[in-house]
């Protein structure tokens, strides 16, 4: 009898081992897998998605304010307006934005700054009227050589810059305030910084 419940103990023995190497490679897909998905479809650029959440230039190369030759700090949210000329129009409609924008954020209003950046000295008039109407607006010198190799834009620009001086998002004179407006709360919202 004992013969006989030996060849039955056999099969019984290679059930868990099966079982269990079954269990290993089930454990290991569900951790490689993910890594390994996520790593082709960054090689192979596919099933990436359309859309994105901001509306301006995403910059994610690491510049930072200085590299546009832009020499300041502060260690807040900045809405920085540049211009490598004159602050003309466009640059003062982005000015009075930008000043908006920080207003615009309500109780998060102490996070972010508003500056401008300009090649070129302002005119008196103009002068007068940022003294009188804009009197938290940060001055920076603009390096307009090192401006145009860098950003190759001759036009006056809006960029959102993290309280690291490190440029984030880039928008042209024509943009839409309440754009930047939704991508700087938005920033807040993700930021424990600043």
């Amino acid at each position: 009898m004992a013969a006989a419940t030996r060849p039955l103990d056999v099969p019984e023995r290679s059930k868990p081992r099966t079982r269990g190497r079954l269990q290993l490679i089930l454990i290991l897909l569900v951790v490689l897998g993910p890594m390994v998905l996520a790593t082709s479809m960054y090689k192979l650029k596919f099933w990436v998605p359309e859309g994105r959440s901001y509306h301006g230039a995403m910059i994610g190369n690491g510049e930072s304010r200085s590299d546009i030759g832009i020499d300041g700090q502060d260690a807040r949210w900045q809405v920085l307006v540049s211009t490598p000329e004159a602050c003309a129009e466009d640059c003062q409609r982005l000015v009075y934005l930008a000043r908006q924008i920080q207003v615009g954020l309500g109780r998060d209003a102490g996070r972010a700054s508003h500056a401008l950046a300009a090649a070129q000295p302002v005119g008196a008039d103009y002068q007068a009227l940022l003294g009188r109407e804009y009197p938290q607006l940060q001055r920076y010198p603009l390096d307009a050589q090192r401006y145009l190799n860098k950003v190759g834009e001759l036009g006056p620009q809006l960029w959102i810059v993290d309280p690291h001086g490190n440029l984030v998002l880039r928008y042209d004179a024509k943009v839409n305030g309440k754009h930047v407006l939704d991508d700087l709360r938005h920033l807040l919202k993700l930021s424990n910084i600043g």
